[in-house]
């Protein structure tokens, strides 16, 4: 087949289908027809880039077609995964994650700022109401940040010792809040 005699128009009206097919062959929803679009433009490189020794014209345009087809579905998928990843970025910072939950509703939790280390009046204001061992949870795991069991193993006792002294802690902490 001789390209100069044989314009496109002909060649597209005979091969019109295989642009169809492979939509049809990769399980495609074209709505807007971008597809096929894409496989028209396909089969008119294909047809401008022919060469008769080659191989068949049909083969060189099934090939051509079906990989355009499915670059174009890859470039789409890392898009919307693109879009997907910068939605679920944006919602994070905005939402911070932190929630409550009051009846159908949710509120975010307001970011309290941490309590300055060095500030020894604070510190003696909240020992005056802990007893001695709930101060050491207080000491060695919120101020000098020590896990639980290196604080067992430090004051000779149980871990579950230590998770009761911070458990008693928090309980007369949060009750102190409450009453401010």
């Amino acid at each position: 087949m001789d390209k100069n005699k044989v314009t496109f128009e002909e060649i597209f009206r005979q091969n019109e289908r295989r642009i169809h097919y492979h939509i049809h062959k990769l399980n495609i929803s074209d709505p807007h027809r971008e597809f096929y679009q894409e496989g028209l433009v396909a089969m008119w490189n294909a047809y401008r880039a022919y060469r008769p020794d080659k191989g068949p014209l049909a083969t060189y345009f099934n090939y051509t077609i079906r990989n355009r087809l499915i670059d174009l579905m890859r470039k789409q998928n890392r898009e919307k995964e693109k879009e997907n990843m910068y939605l679920y970025e944006a919602e994070s910072q905005m939402e911070g994650g932190n929630r409550y939950r009051l009846g159908d509703t949710t509120y975010p939790l307001i970011k309290v700022a941490d309590p300055p280390l060095e500030d020894s009046y604070y510190w003696k204001s909240i020992k005056s109401h802990l007893t001695e061992k709930q101060w050491k949870w207080v000491q060695f795991y919120i101020i000098e940040d020590m896990p639980v069991k290196e604080i067992a193993k430090q004051e000779g006792v149980t871990v579950e010792a230590v998770k009761s002294w911070g458990k008693e802690a928090r309980r007369k902490l949060r009750a102190q809040l409450k009453e401010m």
